[in-house]
């Protein structure tokens, strides 16, 4: 075998790249910097997040990825152009069968277009997977049993729900609500009752280091940095976990909302089954303290976060491309 598999999570928020026999070799945000006109790129990945938020006017860092779809054609295929090069070197002979994954809800003329991308960007073969499939896969579970398996995976810019039963979904929800979602929420909150400006890297810190999906019992605080509103000028801040969860609750209900849809409209031989088994959570937002805890309260089932749940969709799609003729009827491809 001469040339290279490549399986890759195509996120909102972060770029993961899996490759067959080295498992995940890539990790970095889905963030490209380029000129003011917007034809050259100066950075992508961890060196461009870097500039998000800091940048002068010749400079744009900007997502190319908006709630799991391509947001900028020409910005996502340089992107991807770069994360192939840096896994397979430049000087590559043969090109890479590679799979993306796509969030579940994606029209077809999306699903097309991030195809082409890959081809542009030098695939030999692009596939597509969509992306509760490729969690359910990466999270171990068995998906070509005639039994039902329940995945929630809460990305950046979406969050996929869907029951899967004999190696396809039977039911599923693409809402768009994920980790972004969450981020702007706790802007927002601390906008609103610090008067204090902060950005998106600031609040993605305060989520991750005292955020929770229920009340703790034993409070979190953190001091945050930002503008003062008022005065215009630097200030710091004390802010609970309390704070947090109250500021995230309407995303959390809009996945609860989610997930009740998918339950709503599963067959009753697969719901048995996934009440036994319970709800399986991946995704950075599965990381979310206590999430798992608040999903079992607001449907009656258990919820179970899998292991390593950040990268389960980049290994689940290249696991997929692994053992293609048993997946092949759910995928679309180009040549």
């Amino acid at each position: 075998m001469l040339s290279k598999k490549i399986g890759i999570d195509l996120g909102t928020s972060t770029v993961l790249v899996y490759v067959k026999g080295e498992g995940i070799v890539l990790n970095e945000p889905s963030v490209v910097a380029t000129n003011d006109k917007g034809d050259r790129i100066l950075a992508v990945g961890t060196e461009a997040s870097e500039m998000l938020g800091r940048t002068h006017g010749g400079i744009h860092a900007i997502r190319p990825m908006r709630e799991g779809v391509i947001a900028d054609f020409v910005v996502t295929e340089g992107m991807l152009h770069y994360f192939i090069a840096k896994v397979c070197g430049r000087q590559r002979i043969f090109k890479p069968d590679i799979m993306i994954c796509v969030p579940s809800g994606v029209t077809g003329v999306e699903r097309r277009a991030v195809v082409e991308a890959a081809v542009q960007a030098g695939a030999k073969v692009a596939y597509l997977i969509d992306e509760p499939l490729a969690a359910a896969i990466g999270a171990n579970l068995p998906i070509s049993t005639p039994t039902g398996n329940m995945i929630c995976d809460i990305g950046g810019g979406t969050s996929e729900i869907a029951v899967i039963s004999l190696g396809g979904m039977v039911v599923s929800n693409s809402i768009r609500v994920g980790g972004n979602k969450l981020d702007e929420a706790i802007a927002a909150h601390i906008k609103k009752r610090h008067n204090l400006m902060v950005g998106d890297r600031t609040a993605e810190d305060v989520k991750i280091q005292i955020g929770s999906a229920t009340p703790l019992p034993e409070e979190l605080t953190m001091s945050v940095r930002g503008r003062d509103m008022v005065a215009g000028l630097p200030k710091n801040i004390e802010i609970t976990s309390s704070e947090i969860t109250e500021a995230i609750q309407d995303q959390l209900d809009a996945i609860i909302q989610g997930i009740r849809q998918v339950l709503e409209q599963t067959p009753p031989e697969l719901a048995a089954d996934i009440y036994d088994k319970g709800i399986v959570l991946s995704g950075g937002g599965a990381m979310l303290r206590n999430i798992d805890r608040y999903i079992s309260y607001h449907t009656g089932v258990p919820a179970i976060v899998a292991e390593n749940p950040q990268t389960c969709v980049a290994t689940g799609t290249g696991l997929a491309l692994e053992n293609l003729d048993v997946l092949k009827r759910n995928l679309l491809y180009i040549k």
